[in-house]
């Protein structure tokens, strides 16, 4: 069908089921994220929704249908996050839909803007596909840094375990964004088959360049590589804090980490808040831990209080058992672990609810590494830290390697686990450091340097695993630049669209 006959047809849609075919757009585009995994499916639906963008005969319209299309994109993917909120439903229940409906349509707004953005600068044509494409990749920039930010599935994440995923060492998630939006405009824009056999190329130039990076081998150990142990207690959110339950938790991670191995591991690792004591008074388990490692350090996370603050740290214990190195998570969860504007939001009855007792978290100074002697020095990231690239390369040098301790039991067992730990795997792409990822209910994991799970214990099951270190890849690009050159691209991309628009209608 010819271009303008498509569009025309487009243009004849009732409202109503032009919003619904956003929507539903939207959705279908969000089975490229975990557990789904299909890119494919991505392309497609951003393909169309970019059709139907074209429809849109006003920038008010335009925004009506990247908002549907918003809408629909994160109902699909963000749907664990009424997870938490039922864990005591009889408190939190109710608010559950409410969570779920305010990040759609917050998330439907960035895009709406977006569209609107990319109408008004470039209405037709080569600049209006540019435009479009760097507007979105531009808005799903912009929701990874304002309000605290929050970059849980972005457009490029569809691309973790699939090739192009190694893009991501030289322009990072958003990269992968751009990437994909612009492949989606370009494939409807086009008309002629020499434009479509350009585009092909294109994408086949995006699969090998990502197989050929992946395909680069890791330095060679001239040693052993340190072991470390990895401990899942799989100790379920509603029982986690119950006085009865707890001690059972504590005794089935001290019964994983006395287990006999064939090496003895040099590092032992539990995950967020692994016990139920705050650090002060903390001492006889640490006694009971230290007995049970033998001798090997280990790494837990746990609560602690300094004056009237809290804080969800992570606490390093040497061989005796004694708190050598302590990290205090900076990057805290709005609503989760600290109340926005508390004195609008407090007398409404809101508190951090995933905070023990509903009190909220103080944040910490901010990135730091941890020495651990042979192991080398490690970034620390606790939970929600690892989806922030910016905060993985917040430390003043680069690590030898990223731990992340995570509970991700308020996640779920459908999409929120698997999500976050794709994430975990884009992070040590990025960098190019191997990551080892402890979560009390899975999916803890040995992730290397180009992102594959060399070892992994799965979702909902106890046990512990004895992995070795991956060794660290050569420090990449986007280690060294970060997201301003992508920033700086999207908006040079969206002014040149618009200069080429105007030159087109004058």
């Amino acid at each position: 069908m010819p271009e303008t006959a498509a569009v025309a047809r487009l243009s004849g849609l009732r409202p109503r089921a032009r919003l619904l075919a956003a929507g539903a757009l939207g959705a279908a585009a969000g089975l490229g994220q975990a557990p789904v995994s299909f890119p494919v499916a991505t392309l497609l639906a951003l393909a169309g929704l970019f059709h139907l963008f074209r429809s849109a005969g006003t920038a008010r319209g335009a925004f009506w249908i990247g908002g549907a299309a918003g809408a629909g994109y994160f109902a699909l993917t963000l749907s664990w996050m009424v997870e938490p909120f039922l864990v005591d439903i009889a408190r939190h229940g109710w608010m559950a839909p409410f969570a779920l409906l305010i990040a759609a349509a917050v998330g439907g707004l960035f895009w709406g803007l977006a569209c609107a953005l990319a109408h008004s600068a470039a209405p037709a044509g080569w600049p209006r596909a540019l435009s479009w494409a760097a507007a979105l990749a531009g808005a799903e920039l912009a929701r990874s840094y304002l309000f605290t930010g929050f970059p849980w599935a972005l457009i490029g994440h569809v691309w973790i375990g699939w090739a192009p995923m190694h893009l991501a060492s030289l322009a990072g998630p958003h990269g992968l964004t751009l990437l994909t939006l612009l492949l989606a405009a370009m494939a409807v824009t086009v008309q002629r088959a020499a434009g479509r056999a350009v585009v092909a190329v294109l994408a086949a130039g995006i699969f090998g360049l990502g197989a050929w990076i992946g395909a680069q081998p890791l330095p060679a150990p001239d040693e052993p590589r340190p072991v470390i142990r990895l401990v899942q207690p799989n100790a379920a959110q509603h029982l986690k804090w119950d006085p009865d339950a707890a001690p059972q938790f504590f005794a089935r991670q001290i019964g994983f980490t006395a287990a006999p191995a064939g090496r003895r591991p040099d590092l032992i690792v539990w995950p967020e808040t692994a016990i139920p004591w705050l650090l002060d008074a903390a001492d006889p388990a640490f006694a009971r831990i230290a007995e049970a490692a033998g001798g090997v350090p280990v790494v837990l996370g746990l609560l602690r209080q300094e004056a009237a603050r809290s804080y969800n740290s992570l606490v390093v214990l040497d061989a005796a058992g004694a708190p050598s190195q302590l990290y205090d998570k900076h990057h805290l969860v709005p609503f989760g672990e600290y109340i926005p504007a508390p004195w609008l939001l407090r007398p409404m009855g809101l508190s951090a609810f995933t905070a023990q007792e509903g009190f909220g978290f103080s944040d910490g100074p901010g990135a730091r590494l941890l020495d651990l002697g042979v192991l080398g020095r490690v970034r620390p990231l606790i939970c929600y830290e690892a989806i922030f690239p910016q905060d993985v390369r917040g430390a003043d040098a680069r690590p030898d390697w990223l731990l992340q301790i995570t509970n991700d039991a308020w996640f779920g067992t459908v999409s929120g686990p698997y999500q976050h730990l794709a994430q975990a795997r884009l992070r040590a792409v990025e960098t190019g450091l191997p990551m080892v990822r402890v979560a009390n209910t899975g999916v803890s994991a040995v992730i290397d340097a180009r992102g594959e799970v060399t070892a992994s214990l799965p979702l909902g099951q106890a046990g512990f695993l004895d992995a070795s270190l991956p060794p660290a890849g050569a420090t990449t690009l986007y280690w060294r630049m970060g997201d301003f050159p992508l920033a700086v691209l999207i908006l040079a991309l969206l002014l040149g669209a618009a200069a080429t628009a105007r030159r087109n209608s004058g």
